[in-house]
């Protein structure tokens, strides 16, 4: 990556921190898509662009169908996929995740078809799935506090696993749905999806302009 689209990159990143930093301590409450979901301080919470992913969601996953939310940050697409009747499993590394998805189930009604499990990528998922749904970090520096690790992948460590372990959890039919935009390296990512044999195409797009800078955001469907 050229070094002047890494520091502009450093530059929007740093500028998304703040703004998390301003909002302080107190967590959001979101209605969105249907549901209430309430999103502490220590959660990626839902973004303008979140929706890109999670129509895509309401639009694909059947009843019946075997859904992997990996990285379930507040549970909400998990929580999306169980109200078209999906059996879901949501996993999350971090602890407040966790929990805020946990509550979250339960406040939308769906506690008989989602599991929460705390899971290091793919280290306590067993069995393979219809769907994976996967929304990674976008920057890979170095968090430097609890809120911002929220926001980063440092060096791209789980989503690096993540493709690379990915194949072993789809189902023979499989196919998986990863939200990214271009905030973020996704020249990597689009190599880890070719490393990895996924054939890609754009499900959902969009874009925003800040400080003169238009980053665009995607829905990829992969199979």
């Amino acid at each position: 990556m050229l070094d002047d689209l890494v520091e502009q990159i450093r530059i929007w990143h740093d500028r998304s921190y703040a703004d998390a930093l301003e909002e302080g301590d107190t967590g959001q409450v979101f209605d969105y898509l249907g549901l209430t979901i309430a999103v502490p301080p220590e959660v990626m919470a839902i973004t303008p662009v979140s929706h890109l992913l999670g129509d895509q969601v309401l639009a694909r996953v059947r009843a019946g169908d075997r859904v992997l939310d990996m990285g379930t940050g507040s549970g909400v697409n998990a929580i999306l996929a169980a109200t078209r009747g999906a059996e879901v499993l949501a996993v999350d590394i971090s602890a407040p995740a966790l929990e805020a998805a946990a509550a979250n189930v339960t406040r939308n009604g769906v506690e008989g078809s989602v599991e929460v499990r705390r899971s290091d990528v793919f280290s306590d998922v067993e069995g393979t799935f219809d769907w994976i749904v996967f929304d990674p970090p976008f920057r890979w520096f170095k968090p430097r506090t609890v809120l911002e690790s929220v926001m980063t992948d440092e060096g791209y460590q789980a989503m690096t696993r993540f493709f690379r372990e990915a194949r072993d959890h789809l189902g023979p039919d499989g196919r998986m749905l990863v939200f990214f935009g271009t905030s973020g390296d996704i020249g990597y990512l689009h190599r880890l999806m070719a490393e990895e044999g996924f054939h890609r195409e754009v499900a959902a797009h969009d874009d925003l302009v800040r400080d003169g800078w238009k980053v665009d955001y995607f829905t990829f469907l992969l199979s």
